[in-house]
């Protein structure tokens, strides 16, 4: 099994097309461009179908990394995961994570445990007829054990967050399936988010045995039992596959972060955050950057958040899924971005709205990456 050092670097953004702290870490050797193998990314827009700020910070990075990597700006995309997630609303500060992998030849003195590792994967194309349903669920699956072992992870316990990026449904995809003959899990372009997002968690969760294989169409968006505990999934129009990208750790590793997570019940669920913090030995002092005795570091918080759809909160009522003139997963996105960031201590957290099948409905997944001291 080979080793590999992983990198991670969160540098924030001046607007979607700002690519220059990237491009200054490069400069000074920080980066290496050949190995940077993804980029999550928060950007400013609605996070709504017509969101093309998360288009267009992927097309500026692309134009940016291209001759820093001998490629055209089209096969940047298809070497690097870049995962935008549009919607910064509240106190969430717009910023790009940048992970990096490297082999190297062993452990260097000092390394010790399972360290921070990741892996990739791809499904192949989807039909529009197929996202949303079984087949989406089960291709993912796939590629979820894929990305697995291009991390060098071999126990599912060692997963901690899986991010995928997802297609959705436009209505030329939806024409064109009905000129087959099939029809597809939807015609609303904004609920097909929706159902990729969902279908797509229930694969990380069969592949990582969280619920059993035999899952129906019909299970899709309505057996909300049903659900993984470590699962990120963002819809976009750009693709038509599913990127899956698996973080988690392995002794194969000589990465100096760490990574932990647990699961928000609620929206409100402060609680769940501590714990992940904790799970990477990082204190919680408010108003304060978490951090330990040890010298540990936060580097970035991960989580998924959404609208309780049964329309209150521990017995409350809530109108996040009444108010039409914002988004529900607006709100989320907001109400968590600000509980996550007041124990964090900063804004600069990954907040992705819409948590179908990803954590148990209404709560989502909280995932936390330490730097440790060596």
């Amino acid at each position: 099994m080979r080793t590999s050092s992983v990198g991670v670097f969160k540098i924030a953004t001046r607007g979607p097309g700002d690519v220059s702290g990237l491009m200054a870490m490069i400069g000074s050797g920080e980066i290496e461009p050949a190995s940077i193998l993804a980029i999550l990314g928060k950007t400013e827009g609605n996070g709504g179908v017509n969101d093309f700020t998360r288009e267009y910070a992927v097309a500026a990075l692309c134009t940016a990394l291209a001759p820093r990597l001998g490629l055209s700006a089209h096969e940047v995309e298809q070497r690097i995961a870049f995962v935008m997630s549009g919607g910064t609303e509240g106190v969430l500060s717009p910023h790009i994570t940048v992970f990096t992998r490297s082999e190297v030849a062993q452990r260097p003195p000092g390394i010790s445990g399972k360290r921070l590792s990741i892996g990739m994967a791809h499904t192949r194309d989807f039909l529009p007829e197929e996202l949303g349903r079984a087949a989406q669920i089960t291709e993912t699956a796939k590629a979820v054990k894929a990305a697995m072992e291009d991390a060098g992870i071999t126990e599912t316990a060692d997963v901690h967050f899986v991010q995928i990026k997802c297609p959705l449904l436009t209505s030329e995809r939806v024409e064109a399936a009905a000129a087959r003959g099939h029809k597809t899990a939807t015609t609303s372009a904004y609920s097909s988010m929706a159902y990729s997002r969902g279908a797509s968690a229930l694969g990380v969760a069969v592949a990582l045995g969280e619920v059993a294989s035999d899952i129906q169409d019909d299970d899709v968006l309505r057996r909300y039992d049903l659900f993984s505990s470590v699962a990120s999934t963002s819809s976009g129009i750009e693709l038509m596959h599913n990127v899956v990208i698996v973080l988690g750790n392995s002794a194969s590793s000589a990465s100096r972060f760490e990574i932990g997570h647990s699961v928000m019940d609620d929206a409100i669920d402060a609680a769940a955050v501590v714990s992940a913090l904790r799970s990477v030995g990082l204190g919680v002092q408010l108003g304060v950057a978490p951090q330990a005795a040890a010298g540990r570091e936060l580097v970035n918080i991960f989580a998924k958040a959404e609208a309780s759809p049964d329309g209150s909160v521990r017995g409350f009522r809530h109108t996040m899924l009444e108010d039409t003139d914002i988004s529900s997963t607006r709100h989320a996105r907001a109400a968590v971005g600000g509980l996550i960031a007041g124990l964090a201590g900063t804004g600069a957290v990954y907040v992705s709205g819409g948590a179908e099948h990803q954590g148990p409905a209404g709560g989502g997944p909280v995932a936390v990456i330490a730097r440790l001291p060596y």
